[in-house]
């Protein structure tokens, strides 16, 4: 198995309640539902007040590396990845469980 973790950091002056970021999260919270490869799905709005905190989580689980980029290839995943990148940058962290 294999554990997927995304943390989003909203660009300078991009609020949690813009229309685009409110679009983006829509857009990523019914992939586990819709991406077979998903065994496990998660997001969620950070609640840490910590300067070095991240704005916004994924943790998602897939079987295996070839689940993994067919997940990632996903065209519903690589439509909300669009949206994502106009007012956020974010890192990754793929291990194993």
């Amino acid at each position: 198995m294999i554990r997927h973790l995304v943390l989003f950091k909203l660009n300078e002056g991009v609020e949690r309640d813009d229309p685009r970021v409110l679009a983006g999260v829509e857009a990523f919270r019914p992939l586990g539902d819709l991406i077979d490869e998903l065994r496990f799905w998660e997001l969620g709005w950070n609640i840490s007040d910590r300067p070095i905190a991240y704005d916004f989580a994924i943790t998602s689980a897939v079987d295996d590396p070839d689940a993994l980029k067919r997940y990632v290839e996903h065209p519903a995943h690589q439509a909300g990845v669009v949206l994502w990148r106009e007012f956020a940058t974010w890192v990754i962290a793929d291990y194993e469980v």
